[in-house]
Order: structure tokens, then C-alpha cells, then sequence
């Protein structure tokens, strides 16, 4: 709750100001009950109507500042409430940016995506809800009992005898529904989940004809959130009868003993009617106390899943300013003893790697699904830490260098294509800030996208759907490597990222790369692409099983001869490499 609170310090002028217009509201509400004891002692028991004119007027004249501070309150709560809300948005954003892939692993996309918009706006309200209103109901309760009080302090005991007790109630609701509605939070997620899934494959889904299964999965996450906030509010709903019941009470002992009072001259009617109206606004004030045990309670389960977002700790830090910051300069990479296990799991995924790379080299990366190859890439830029050895760039550890400047050096193709809304030119300008249209087209020419491109009817302008959808599998992964591209990475790591493309044209591509002074990593099941890099690594359960050119696996590795084998038959073992590096 602090570091959220500290979002609403620059508005602590603006909240002052709410806070003493409530106040305001407040005072003129409590004096009332005075006002109208006075003109029933005074003014109608002695049949003086001067009084009534100038007490009443009183009233008026005050009801009508109040009204007007309201109005000026709730303009002010409004803009406190929205700018906090955005400010909250914003730095969550920045946060879950800094992320790394292990962060991401351990809270779901569903369940940030609940915590960014569900979340921040419960959160928005009740800072709105807590300068407009939320406050009058628990003042005017204390307010009520103290003015009750300095009227006639034996009637008023009723009421100092009762409120204790209710409160201890509340605050016992209180805490039992923060639970609850953590536990409906959770739900949400859950049923935000099965819905992102079932909307991102909804073309899987046609295929397979799972649709009543999808409807089942959701009906049951539906049915789980249904009934968790259900038993929410079915607490909170038993809070109002229990406030009518003692306060109504409270009133009807007020009347008994006040008609006693009055009868032995110890009290007035106005005095009596004042507490009556003091004991009548805190019932009110009360009654208002299960809306408000509901929004602190939801507001207090998201305040818990937002804070966990600033507090979770990011497990890559950054390298060392002074070193390297000019950045990567040949591109020559070295895997000494590196070790990684993705957090969570006792499995390591790579063991004792070692291997090197030289400067504007290429090394293609072969071996089955599971092998730890997408991990080894992954390791490269720092998306995760390896847990032992080093790897070393220009003779540097990667984790001396500044994430940005390691970063901004290298071009990474994932093994999925992923495209976003908007046209081609802004999706291959992705890659680089501030890219030319020239340097756009020089990158798609040089992917083998741009003839593709110019035969569409608005060519670079072409807006995409979600993911790319209106493209096909191999265009996608071309898009893709011209955006790696475009950015004239130093170090290219290509994930399995021609698989979608016909020889002729990844030939083209690989003959293309030749005019990038890069390192060059691609990992690949063909053997026509690993054959023409300087060096192949064979990898087997997170292992190194063999190493080296094309001609030389053929004659050391069983393996290697076998995928050679499974590819081009026996004829393969003759075919010369070409290389695609400088």
C-alpha cells in the first residue's frame, strides 16, 4: 500500500482541497439536527416564527454552500482519481516491460492483463469513492455520536454503547471479504484465461471441432467465479440487516426513554428530536458501511496483486555502465561451461556448453525437439541467466554489458512469427527506431519479402490483422527476419526461422546475409542450410554431441550421417557446402 500511496503525492494539493470540501459537506449536515432543535424549542413551542424564518433561513443559506462545495469536490475526486489511475497504469506498464522471461513465466499473461485494467479501476474508484464520499459515512458516525452527546449526554449513551459494537462487526466483515474477494480476483484471471486462449486459437479450435469442449472449460472458470463472488456478497448482504437491527433498535430505546425525560422536565422535545435525527443519520451512515466493506474489500485485493507487480524483483540486472558501452563491435561469441535450468524445475536444459564463434562467423544449430536450442538462444541477449559458465561477446561477459546496449545489437528472430496491428512498413520499422522508408525496403529486399510486398494493393502501407493473420506462414517468417534485419544487427540468431521457406528462396536469403557484417546463428533442421555455415553444433539433451564443418560431421558423427541420410539418401554424403558468411 505505500508504494501506491506514493502515487498520489503530486495531487496532495487537489486531495486537501476534496478532502476539506467534504468537510465542509460534513459540518453542515452535523449542525442541522441543532438547527432543527432550535426551531422546534424556540421558534415552534413558543409559536415565534422569527425564529423559524431566521433558523431556516440559516439552513437554506448553508445547504446551498454545501451543495456547491459538493459539486467542487466531486470535480476535484474525479481529476485525483483519473490521474492516479493512469499514473498507476503507466508504471505497472514500464514494469512488466523490465520483466524477464522468468518473471513472465511465473505470472500468467491473463492475470497481468486482469491486474492492469480490473484491478487498477477498482483501485480508481475507491481513491474517488474515498475523496467524494467514503469518508462522510465513518465521520458522520463519529460526528453524529459527539454532536449527540453535547445535547444530552445520558440519551446520546445509547448510542455510544451501540456503534462499538457494530464497528468490531464491520471490521470483522471486513477482513473476512478482503479473502473473498482475493479468491474472486483469481477467478477473474482464470476466466480471462480460458477466454484469451480460446479467442487466440480460434481457428485451431474450428478445425478441431472443440467447440463444445471450449464452451465446457468456460462455462466451468464462469461457474467458479460465479460462485466465489456469490459467497462475497452474501457476507456483505448479511451486514445490513445486523446495522438496521441494533440502530433501530437504538432509535426505539432513544423514544422510550426520551418520552420519559421529557415528562420529568430533564429534557426538551426539539433536544430529543435532534438525537433522533443524530441516531437516524448514523443508521444511514451505517447502512452505507456493506457498499463500502465491498469496494475496500475488492480494493484491498487489488491493491495486494498490483503491489506483488512492483515488488516482484527483476532476476536479470543491469551490466555495468562504464563497461562497453559503445557496444557490440565484432560479434564474436563464446559459451564457456554454460549451464541453465529454467526457473522452477531441477532439470537442467544445457549442461557444460562450450563452444565459440568468431567475428562475422556463422554457426548453424541442429538436434531434436527438446535438445535446448531456442534455450541457448535465449541466453544470448539476457532473456534468461544462465546458472553457470559464461558467455562472453568480443571477449566481454554478456552480463557486463548495459541490457540496452547488448540488446540493441542483435537481431533475434523467434521461432514463432509474431506480427503486430499495423502496416508492413511499421512492422519491419519495429525493429529499429526511427528507420527509413530505404532502409525498410532494403531489409524486406534482402529477406525476400519486397516482391511479395509490391504485389499487395496498398504494398508497405498493407495493414496486417491480428498476428499476421491475412499472411502466410512463410511471409510471416520473412517479415520477421526483415525486421531482425533492419536493424543491422552485429550478432543474428535465426530460430528455426526458414522452415517455412522453399529452398530457392532461403538459398536467396542465406546469399543475402553475405552483405551483413553480422555473426551469424541459425538453428535449423535442413541440412542445405547448416551445410553452408562455417561450423555445425549437434546438440542432445542440453549436451554438445558434435562439432564442426559439414565434411567433417559426415565422417565423425553416426548422427549426423543419419540426418544426412533421412534428407538427400546416400547421394547426400557427396553434395559440396557453400558458405553464407563473409
Amino acid at each position: 500500500m505505500k508504494k501506491l500511496s506514493s502515487f498520489l503525492k503530486p495531487y496532495w494539493l487537489l486531495i486537501i482541497l476534496a478532502l476539506f470540501l467534504m468537510i465542509v459537506e460534513l459540518g453542515v449536515e452535523l449542525l442541522q439536527p441543532l438547527f432543527i432543535a432550535k426551531i422546534i424549542d424556540d421558534g415552534i413551542l413558543q409559536k415565534d416564527l422569527s425564529v423559524v424564518i431566521k433558523w431556516g433561513g440559516i439552513m437554506v443559506g448553508l445547504s446551498i454552500f454545501s451543495f456547491l462545495g459538493g459539486i467542487v469536490n466531486s470535480f476535484t475526486a474525479s481529476h485525483v482519481s483519473q490521474s492516479f489511475g493512469h499514473d498507476v497504469r503507466k508504471s505497472l506498464f514500464s514494469k512488466i516491460q523490465a520483466f524477464s522471461f522468468a518473471n513472465l513465466n511465473n505470472i500468467p499473461t491473463s492475470s497481468l492483463i486482469t491486474r492492469m485494467t480490473n484491478d487498477v479501476t477498482q483501485l480508481q474508484n475507491t481513491v474517488f469513492m474515498g475523496l467524494r464520499i467514503m469518508a462522510r459515512a465513518p465521520l458522520i458516525v463519529i460526528g453524529g455520536a459527539i454532536m449527540a452527546m453535547t445535547v444530552d449526554l445520558k440519551l446520546s449513551l445509547v448510542l455510544v454503547i451501540s456503534i462499538p459494537i457494530l464497528v468490531f462487526f464491520l471490521v470483522w466483515v471486513m477482513k473476512r471479504a478482503a479473502k473473498l474477494f482475493k479468491l474472486v480476483q483469481k477467478k477473474l484471471d482464470g476466466v480471462n484465461n480460458v477466454m484469451r486462449e480460446n479467442l487466440t486459437g480460434m481457428r485451431l479450435i474450428k478445425a478441431f471441432l472443440r467447440k463444445e469442449h471450449e464452451i465446457g472449460r468456460f462455462d466451468g472458470a464462469n461457474d467458479e467465479l460465479k460462485r466465489k463472488t456469490m459467497t462475497s456478497l452474501r457476507l456483505i448482504e448479511t451486514t445490513m440487516p445486523v446495522l438496521m437491527l441494533v440502530m433501530n433498535g437504538a432509535i426505539l430505546v432513544i423514544l422510550w426513554l426520551g418520552s420519559g425525560y421529557i415528562t420529568t422536565g430533564d429534557i426538551q422535545v426539539g433536544e430529543v428530536v435532534a438525537i433522533v435525527n443524530y441516531a437516524t443519520r448514523i443508521a444511514a451512515s451505517l447502512s452505507v458501511f456493506s457498499w463500502l466493506i465491498t469496494v475496500i474489500s475488492r480494493a484491498k485485493a487489488s491493491a495486494d496483486r498490483v503491489t506483488e507487480i512492483f515488488e516482484t524483483p527483476i532476476d536479470i540486472y543491469e551490466g555495468k555502465k562504464e563497461i562497453r558501452s559503445d557496444g557490440i563491435k565484432g560479434g564474436g561469441i563464446k559459451f564457456l561451461d554454460v549451464s541453465f535450468r529454467y526457473p522452477g524445475t531441477d532439470n537442467a536444459v544445457l549442461k557444460h556448453l562450450n563452444f565459440s564463434i568468431d567475428p562475422g562467423g556463422s554457426l548453424a544449430i541442429m538436434g531434436a525437439t527438446g535438445s535446448g536450442k531456442t534455450s541457448l538462444f535465449q541466453l544470448i541477449p539476457r532473456l534468461y541467466e544462465a546458472d553457470g559458465g559464461s558467455i562472453l561477446i568480443d571477449e566481454q561477459n554478456v552480463k557486463d554489458f548495459p541490457l540496452d546496449t547488448l540488446r540493441k545489437k542483435i537481431g533475434y528472430v523467434p521461432q514463432e512469427a509474431l506480427l503486430f496491428s499495423g502496416t508492413i512498413k511499421n512492422n519491419i520499422a519495429w525493429g529499429k527506431e526511427g528507420a527509413t522508408d530505404e532502409e525498410v525496403k532494403e531489409a524486406a529486399m534482402h529477406a525476400q519479402v519486397h516482391g511479395t510486398v509490391m504485389k499487395l494493393p496498398k504494398q508497405y502501407e498493407t495493414l496486417l490483422g491480428q498476428k499476421g493473420v491475412n499472411l502466410s506462414g512463410g511471409q510471416k517468417q520473412r517479415l520477421s527476419i526483415a525486421r531482425a534485419l533492419v536493424r543491422k544487427p552485429k550478432i543474428l540468431l535465426l530460430d528455426d526461422s526458414t522452415s517455412a521457406l522453399d529452398l530457392k528462396t532461403e538459398s536467396k536469403l542465406l546469399s543475402a546475409l553475405k552483405s551483413y557484417t553480422c555473426t551469424t546463428i541459425i538453428i535449423t533442421q535442413k541440412i542445405s542450410t547448416a551445410m553452408e555455415a562455417d561450423k555445425i553444433l549437434l546438440l542432445e539433451n542440453g549436451e554438445v554431441l558434435a562439432e564442426g564443418k559439414h565434411e567433417e560431421l559426415i565422417h565423425t558423427s553416426e548422427l549426423y550421417r543419419k540426418i544426412v541420410h533421412s534428407q538427400f539418401g546416400e547421394e547426400g554424403i557427396a553434395i559440396e557446402p557453400k558458405n553464407f558468411s563473409q
